[in-house]
């Protein structure tokens, strides 16, 4: 259509009669019938030329004599560009005039055909007798404008500025304005302004703007934290076409919320009050933001109650403000509160209400709290989106519940809301952490089958997850692939796939990659580096270690505690304790804080020279400095404590780590029945003098009865862990180890089930103790597992015979009866 448009503007080389103006051809009733006729003619009918043709000629009028009319009554633009060709490429007849072009423009002004507009106006601007009137440009400055298209109607503004010594309706002016703060050009709409003050002269009524005008300028200063620079404008501009009103104020005190100074922001809210203006919702709902902001929900609480002394409606938007503002700060509870008084209040939550709350309950772990909320959204006819479901597979995949995440993928499809690269990163993540990297990577095919495209961040987890399944040439071919989707590695990706194949032994392979990723002037950034450091300790390459760590620094990458625990872990496996050690030293001077990694290292570099003195000092020393031991450095001691045969400090680690909710692993399991099972008489003997003897351990205590009483030493081990972990609350754990202990053919016995039962009456399940563990001990063995119970109490310090023990001597009774 655009190039007939510029064949069908021609300038006037032969004079002709004056076409005539829309005042010469008035719009008579009959006229006006006419065009409404040919109106419905072009907008119902395809081949619709023969018809208008036809009519036109019955009532003795040419088509150019009422184009004007029709473009003005035209409801679709398209519909006008084929009339307008229909019309030009007519071999008789008077050539449109400018009123036609200006209804033309209007036309596509209002809905927005730019393309044609701009083919247009260059001809149009450039033929005097086709030059558009003020209106038709006005409605262009106003469509660029409201379109984004700022630029554009800058240019046509100052076009009309200079051509017809006049400046568009204060209307377009507005639009004009708002579209450049819109657009953060809060300059280029100040300089328009100003121009437009000076343009009035010192008249006081401004003809150019209106306290409309005013407003957009003092919003937009507000947006770049100019207040006060607003507030003068205010200042200078009152009386001359500015009134100042609410609106002024809630602009000045919703700018001072946004900047933090929420001082300055109620110094102005009370000053409205006092100048008689009434504070509106938007008033008050900029004040609390900014209190809800710093936190301050004192003040929100009395704004909510004067809001309703004062009949003012607290609307939904407030009421999210305070319900998200509360749970940013850690008060759920009251966020709930907040919501269900907001019902009470006879105000509907909408989505982001409970969008809000879902997302703080799955962050505060309370997921069945999440699920009754989501109940709610459907039952109250919302429809829930991906905000609502986003944070609930989250949630999902970090409990390690797939199966529940994937229903809600697909609950969230069926609502029509298309899952993001940001849901499906949050299930390929959960997946790839639990070791589900094959469904993963079903997943990925899932969404790339739906047309979304992973990110850099979705294929960095994904080659992670496979380099440590040792699947390197899977990590690969993802590499190509994301290659071909035209989505540029970073640093990230590289350093995963140097890591990859330092795990996959092909070390030289590492080297390259990582020599490659620089070669590209690509920065390894930290964990780049930190994953070829990883590389040379492991193959025991430590002076190239030191070299890659002295690189980093050079390349101005501070190493952070993972770059020095990986060197002193290296030096510690060579063993060379004495260079950890100074390792150790330039960490601290360089203020990085030792983690459970640096000080676990350590540990057994101490364990591994026979030095458990030094080992069990720096375990007291990193406790002190506030760093709790991981499951690790437990059992590393546990471990060398009982190689050298020294039992009760052994079983008294064992007890400090479940006293610290450390949960055992099998490895501490072994460490412990190994080392106990080959006691020897000859050991107690030496521990008899240990301050970690049985008066202060459960363990060393049970285990010793159990000798006495003569039991297997590898038994007697057994149970002495089981009633630890039981004691302890740590029932499932204490069950999974009988189940292995039984795989490994060892019998469970009454010590054992009146371990368990301790166990399950501490978990307060002993209404269903016999749904977990069956009994089918004689009355002898009944009178045993009763007999430990009791001992067992002993270390609960009840004062009173424990649940268990009740149910145990009800049994033993049973069976005596």
């Amino acid at each position: 259509m655009s190039k007939t448009l510029l064949s069908r503007i021609k300038p006037l080389h032969n004079p002709k009669p004056k076409t005539p103006s829309p005042t010469n051809f008035p719009l008579t009733r009959r006229i006006n019938e006419l065009v409404n006729e040919v109106c419905q003619i072009l907008q119902t009918q395809d081949q619709w030329e023969h018809t208008v043709e036809t009519r036109l000629s019955e009532e003795e009028v040419v088509p150019s004599d009422i184009a004007h009319h029709v473009f003005d009554k035209l409801k679709d633009a398209h519909v006008g560009l084929k009339f307008f060709d229909w019309v030009s490429q007519r071999p008789y007849g008077c050539p449109l005039d400018r009123f036609a072009y200006s209804s033309l423009l209007k036309l596509l002004a209002k809905f927005r055909v730019f393309p044609e507009i701009e083919t247009l106006l260059p001809n149009l601007t450039t033929c005097e007798d086709k030059l558009p009137t003020l209106e038709a440009l006005d409605a262009v400055i106003k469509a660029y404008s409201d379109s984004n298209l700022v630029d554009k109607a800058v240019e046509l503004y100052y076009f009309v500025l200079k051509t017809y010594d006049l400046v568009p309706h204060v209307v377009t002016v507005n639009s004009l304005l708002h579209g450049l703060v819109k657009d953060r050009k809060i300059k280029a709409a100040r300089r328009l302004y100003d121009e437009l003050v000076e343009r009035n002269g010192g008249s006081v009524e401004n003809k150019f703007l209106d306290n409309f005008s005013t407003c957009i300028i003092v919003t937009g200063l507000s947006k770049e934290g100019k207040i006060e620079e607003g507030r003068k404008l205010i200042e200078d501009r009152w009386g001359k076409g500015c009134v100042p009103n609410v609106v002024f104020y809630n602009t000045l005190i919703d700018g001072y919320c946004k900047k933090g100074d929420i001082r300055s922001a109620y110094r102005l809210f009370n000053e409205l009050k006092l100048k008689s203006f009434l504070p509106t919702v938007e008033t008050y709902g900029a004040l609390i933001n900014g209190f809800c902001k710093d936190g301050n929900f004192g003040k929100v609480d009395m704004l909510v109650q004067e809001m309703v002394a004062r009949g003012v409606i607290i609307s939904v938007q407030v009421y999210n403000s305070i319900i998200h503002a509360r749970c940013r700060h850690g008060f759920t509870e009251e966020a709930m509160d907040t919501a269900r008084r907001m019902i009470e209040a006879g105000s509907k939550p909408d989505i982001v209400t409970y969008n809000t709350l879902i997302s703080y309950s799955c962050k505060d772990e309370k997921i069945q709290e999440a699920e009754k909320l989501l109940e709610q959204v459907k039952n109250v006819g919302l429809v829930p989106t991906k905000f609502t479901y986003t944070p609930m597979i989250h949630a999902y995949c970090k409990f390690g519940d797939f199966e529940r995440a994937l229903s809600l993928l697909a609950e969230m499809t069926e609502y029509g809301d298309k899952p993001d690269v940001s849901t499906y990163g949050a299930l390929v993540h959960g997946l790839v952490v639990s070791g589900e990297v094959d469904v993963a990577l079903v997943i990925r095919d899932k969404m790339i089958e739906r047309g979304v495209l992973p990110d850099a961040g979705i294929y960095n987890v994904l080659m992670s997850g496979l380099c440590k399944k040792l699947k390197l040439p899977v990590a690969r071919q993802l590499l190509d692939e994301m290659l071909g989707h035209g989505i540029l590695p970073d640093a990230y990706v590289y350093a995963t796939l140097v890591d990859g194949c330092v795990r996959n032994g092909e070390f030289h392979e590492a080297k390259k990659l990582f020599e490659k990723t620089i070669e590209m002037g690509m920065d390894p950034d930290l964990v780049g580096y930190n994953a070829m450091i990883k590389g040379y300790c492991k193959f025991g390459l430590m002076k190239d270690a030191v070299a890659c760590f002295s690189r980093m620094k050079k390349s101005k990458i501070a190493p952070d505690a993972f770059s020095y625990s990986t060197v002193i872990d290296g030096y510690v496996k060579q063993h060379d304790l004495r260079l950890a050690l100074t390792m150790l030293a330039h960490m601290v001077k360089r203020i990085c804080m030792p983690n459970v990694v640096t000080y676990s290292s350590l540990i057994y570099g101490f364990c591994q020279n026979g030095d458990l003195v030094g080992a069990e000092d720096l375990f007291n020393r990193m406790q002190s400095n506030g760093m709790m031991p991981n499951v690790i450095t437990y059992s590393i001691l546990i471990g060398s404590f009982c190689k050298v045969g020294k039992l009760a400090k052994a079983a008294f680690i064992f007890e400090q780590m479940l006293m610290h909710k450390c949960y055992p692993t099998d490895v501490t399991f072994n460490y412990l029945v190994n080392g106990f099972s080959h006691c020897t008489p000859t050991i107690f003997s030496e521990e008899k003098n240990d301050p970690h003897d049985e008066k202060n351990s459960m363990f060393m205590g049970t285990f010793k009865r159990m000798i006495s009483d003569g039991w297997h030493p590898r038994n007697a081990a057994y149970n002495s862990i089981i009633i630890c972990l039981c004691l302890h609350k740590m029932l499932q754990t204490a069950l999974q180890l009988r189940d292995k202990m039984i795989s490994k053919g060892y019998t469970t016995d009454p010590i054992t089930f009146a371990a368990l039962l301790n166990g399950i009456c501490l978990d307060g399940k002993s209404k269903e103790w016999k749904n977990i563990i069956s009994c089918s001990l004689s009355a002898t063995e009944l009178s045993v597992a009763l007999k430990y119970s009791l001992i067992f109490d002993q270390y609960l310090s009840l004062g009173f015979s424990s649940e268990a023990s009740v149910i145990l001597h009800s049994l033993v009774k049973d069976h005596i009866s």
